[in-house]
């Protein structure tokens, strides 16, 4: 039995590590919480939401009303290589601040991470963004625990009033500066509102590691705050879908999303609106 539970041990030991690179079409480092977000083929650098804020910190300045949500990826129905992720907004003016926290994997392989974030309203049509990351990486065996602090920012356009334009860079720290390196990673899209009950969006993802990504995502709100969601990632020809209802100040959000290799990654969301 003990060969056994190691056997396992290691098993996912590999699958972590082979996931943390090669998961749904998002970067090892960055955070793959909301479930709104996840079923929509995570387009949402340029889109308003209690997530998509840490995405895109200049999307926290249209966050109005003091909010904390949770969340939880099932990656590949493995419990091993889940993801717990606990957020909070706090509106201060034309700025909002923002509080995030991560955990990825399970006792013998984890990632956490804590942000702190601020967004600001420059004009009715411009906002930015920025938040401080930390991470905190505990490997099995002989590999060694690594400490990283990095940034990322961003900027949100409104082209019109139903289009909407962002851009997000994560990790614009040189690699020569530190022991450890991590991915510089820019990601920019457009979305646009075609009528009052639908949004359409596209990005694309540039990394330092990999290949492009495109996604593409849509939103439909099928009934009052009831939405329908679906969307495309070209990474691992990853297929998402979802839905969302909200009940007076609480948002239910849940998501599916295909891996062409390794299976379905189901997410779950809370979110709790205080005004």
């Amino acid at each position: 039995m003990k060969q056994l539970g190691s056997l396992r041990k290691l098993s996912v030991s590999f699958l972590l590590i082979f996931t943390s690179v090669t998961s749904s079409g998002i970067d090892r480092y960055s955070l793959s919480a909301g479930a709104g977000e996840a079923g929509a083929g995570y387009v949402c650098v340029m889109k308003k939401g209690f997530w998509a804020s840490f995405s895109n910190q200049a999307l926290l300045a249209g966050n109005n009303s003091f909010s904390f949500g949770i969340n939880y990826d099932n990656r590949f129905n493995i419990n091993e290589l889940g993801t717990r992720t606990a957020g909070m907004i706090i509106p201060s003016g034309r700025a909002s601040l923002g509080v995030i926290y991560s955990n990825f994997g399970y006792a013998d392989f984890r990632r956490d991470m804590t942000g702190v974030a601020c967004g600001l309203k420059l004009s009715e049509r411009l906002s930015t963004g920025a938040q401080v990351d930390y991470f905190a990486e505990l490997a099995p065996g002989e590999y060694e625990d690594t400490h990283i602090i990095t940034g990322e920012a961003g900027v949100v356009y409104s082209a019109s009033e139903n289009t909407t334009i962002g851009i997000h860079i994560f990790n614009p720290v040189p690699n020569s500066v530190r022991k450890n390196t991590m991915p510089l990673t820019l990601r920019t899209g457009a979305g646009t509102m075609l009528n009052k009950f639908l949004f359409v969006g596209a990005e694309a993802e540039m990394s330092s590691e990999k290949s492009i990504i495109l996604r593409m995502g849509f939103e439909y709100e099928a009934a009052k705050e009831f939405f329908l969601r679906s969307g495309f990632c070209t990474d691992y020809n990853s297929f998402s879908f979802g839905f969302g209802y909200r009940i007076k100040f609480v948002k239910i959000d849940l998501a599916f999303a295909t891996h062409e290799k390794l299976g379905i990654t189901s997410s779950v969301s809370l979110i709790f609106i205080i005004r």
